[in-house]
């Protein structure tokens, strides 16, 4: 009987025990997070009891610092399996940190928020990122420029646009370029707030152009145009400042709405023209260094910020200058007057010319009329010549008065450039600076003469100089020709066809013009 009694007081105790032990263990389901006690660490292994019947196995390599895990400690763990070939359950740190990861980005995060990550390595197409999940950003947008290398970023920890939340796929996909674009705006938009025209602030020289400097304000770019660089002249901006140059610069003007900023160096001085009228008043003799040459004219500098400009028409008083630098080169000093001053446009004239005194004012007096002259051919146009009656002087012989008595239709027929001539002086116009010559009053008129010798009726032979379509030009003698009118020549048919020049013919006078120089001759009627 008593075994009895003791045998079924054990069984109750066994069922206690069971219901007991049944009561502790939790039922669990595959991919679901539970925590649990780290039990057991091996080598290679970490053993959790989740409080199921059987502890859970993790791979001592899903630990990011397994020197730091301890006897006891409790940790999140994933169930992956329950059906194992050792009975252990298989379990996940990793996963169950990715999933509360996801979890809680999800949550607190959505597209076009800005999230703070650590590049973790480099993958094809572009860079993972550790958000607190796993993320992925491509290389086309790392940064606002491409770049090659993304080797660079593996480590670095920076802020991030989140573009695409997958929530099936559990991706991320980000935009750093996004980012720095956003971040760039913010200061742009907060510097924009703070400027004022005539503020000086400090920047660094972004880039260099032909037309001006790229200033970087702290976040936004501001220009500053290679005028408003000096109040002197420079070619080029990079003669006063390189990339990378810390500058202090006035602003000049902004557009908030464009942002666009103007900027200015020389307006840190004063503007030297303000004095200008003072140190430069008209009829001044100054000196001054050439820094540029055009074709109507020469830039002088008289300081730095001050420069005027000599007309080619006021480079010399006797010289026909075609363009400045057949007088003038850059870097050349030079004496000049000032001939105006414009304050308001900051322009100034001078002339070199009224630096030396004017030969032309003595011209009058040095050659009376009847003032014989030798000198040579300068040029040679439709309407005469032009000869150098001393340096930098000419006078003109006009076609007119090459010869009394040829019929000339060019000056060059007679006078050639480079010859040397000797011409008397007709008249001269110091204030025009004027010089007429003549080359045929160095004889005298031969036209009385010639009327005494020629009357009408008189029959000769002449040699025919040239064929014309109204008639036949004859050399009676040497430097004296008369003309056959077409209704004179006897025949019919083109003269140029029965004629030619050389040839001798017999004409008689039918007509002499003393006052108009004109000899009219005739084939008809000759004996």
């Amino acid at each position: 009987m008593t075994t009895e009694v003791e045998n079924e007081k054990t069984q109750d105790q066994d069922k206690n025990l069971a219901q007991l032990y049944n009561e502790t263990i939790h039922d669990v389901t595959e991919g679901e997070i539970v925590q649990g006690k780290i039990v057991g660490i091996t080598s290679r292994d970490v053993f959790v009891d989740i409080g199921y019947k059987a502890e859970g196995v993790i791979a001592l390599s899903e630990f990011e610092d397994p020197k730091a895990l301890q006897m006891g400690q409790t940790i999140e763990v994933l169930l992956e399996s329950k059906d194992t070939k050792d009975g252990l359950l298989l379990l996940s740190k990793r996963k169950a940190d990715r999933d509360m990861g996801w979890t809680h980005i999800v949550s607190k995060y959505k597209e076009e928020d800005i999230i703070k990550g650590t590049v973790m390595k480099k993958v094809k197409g572009g860079l993972t990122v550790d958000v607190g999940v796993e993320a992925f950003l491509p290389a086309s947008l790392v940064a606002i420029k491409g770049f090659t290398n993304l080797d660079q970023f593996v480590g670095q920890t920076m802020e991030f646009k989140i573009l695409k939340i997958n929530r099936s796929r559990k991706n991320i996909v980000l935009s750093r370029r996004d980012a720095l674009v956003k971040e760039m705006e913010e200061k742009k938009t907060k510097i924009l707030g703070e400027l004022k025209s005539g503020q000086t602030r400090e920047g660094i020289v972004k880039n260099v152009t032909d037309f001006g400097v790229f200033v970087d304000l702290g976040g936004v770019d501001g220009l500053l145009h290679i005028t408003d660089m000096s109040w002197g002249r420079i070619n080029h901006p990079s003669e006063l400042v390189s990339i990378a140059d810390k500058i202090q610069v006035v602003i000049l003007a902004f557009d908030k709405e464009n942002m666009k900023i103007s900027l200015g160096l020389k307006q840190k001085t004063k503007n030297p023209w303000t004095q200008a009228t003072e140190k430069y008043t008209v009829g001044t003799k100054i000196q001054g260094k050439v820094v540029n040459i055009v074709s109507y004219g020469a830039f002088v500098e008289l300081e730095k910020g001050i420069e005027a400009l000599v007309h080619v028409s006021e480079l010399s008083w006797t010289k026909r200058v075609n363009h400045p630098s057949e007088v003038l080169k850059v870097g050349d000093t030079v004496d000049a007057v000032v001939l105006s001053i414009d304050l308001e446009n900051q322009k100034m004239a001078l002339g070199i010319r009224q630096a030396a005194e004017n030969p032309w004012l003595k011209i009058d007096q040095k050659y009376p009329p009847g003032t014989r002259i030798k000198g040579k051919v300068r040029s040679v146009t439709d309407y005469g010549a032009f000869i150098e009656v001393e340096e930098g002087i000419d006078g003109l012989v006009h076609i007119s008065d090459m010869s009394w008595t040829r019929r000339l239709n060019h000056p060059g027929e007679i006078l050639k450039k480079g010859q040397k001539v000797e011409a008397v002086v007709l008249s001269t116009d110091g204030l025009n600076q004027k010089i007429s010559l003549g080359v045929k009053q160095l004889s005298l008129d031969p036209w009385p003469d010639l009327v005494t010798r020629y009357p009408v009726g008189t029959s000769l032979e002449g040699k025919i100089s040239k064929l014309a379509t109204f008639g036949i030009f004859v050399e009676m003698e040497s430097e004296l020709e008369g003309l056959i009118h077409i209704s004179e020549v006897e025949g019919s048919g083109p003269l140029e066809q029965r004629f030619k020049a050389g040839e001798m013919v017999s004409v008689r006078v039918i007509r002499i013009d003393e006052e108009k120089r004109q000899i009219g001759l005739s084939m008809k009627g000759v004996k």
